[in-house]
């Protein structure tokens, strides 16, 4: 889940511990704040500015990226540059720097119109990972682990 909290957030803390019940059905939990661009963007990019229904198709591939020892601006500039349009369909981007949380320096979202514009995605990136150079090798210099969620939304 992603909520918009404004620059300013207030963590309370419970006065009465969770309870037993609640502890025997959570298998992880991991809160993470993040710092990204103004909400206006964040929504445009994501499909869920104005009529939301436009987009209920959408898919989204959730990524987080540790960069490697110093290389920290190198991958920020990567994350930060905008899709190749010959061979990337994704019709939306935001990249969001880590705040505090989890363990890892920077959150992408990519949208996609349909699981079809994903599908056509990755078979195009396939065909650029066998060049053996740019995109994915790129990446690998410059981060230490990196993992993918793929999602569809909930709401709006």
């Amino acid at each position: 889940m992603i909520e918009h909290i404004g620059t300013k957030a207030t963590v309370e803390i419970p006065t009465t511990p969770m309870p037993s019940s609640a502890r025997g059905v959570m298998h992880r939990h991991d809160d993470t704040f993040v710092s990204g661009p103004p909400w206006a963007d964040f929504a445009k990019e994501m499909g869920i500015d104005g009529d939301a229904k436009t987009t209920a198709g959408s898919v989204y591939a959730v990524s987080i990226y540790r960069a490697a020892a110093g290389q920290f601006d190198a991958l920020e500039k990567m994350l930060s540059e905008r899709p190749n349009r010959a061979v990337d369909t994704s019709s939306g981007n935001v990249l969001m720097q880590h705040l505090e949380g989890g363990p890892w320096n920077f959150l992408t979202v990519a949208r996609y119109d349909s699981w079809q514009k994903f599908a056509t995605n990755e078979t195009n990136s396939i065909a650029q990972t066998n060049k053996k150079e740019g995109g994915w090798f790129d990446l690998r210099q410059h981060i230490s682990f990196h993992n993918d969620t793929l999602t569809d939304r909930v709401a709006p």
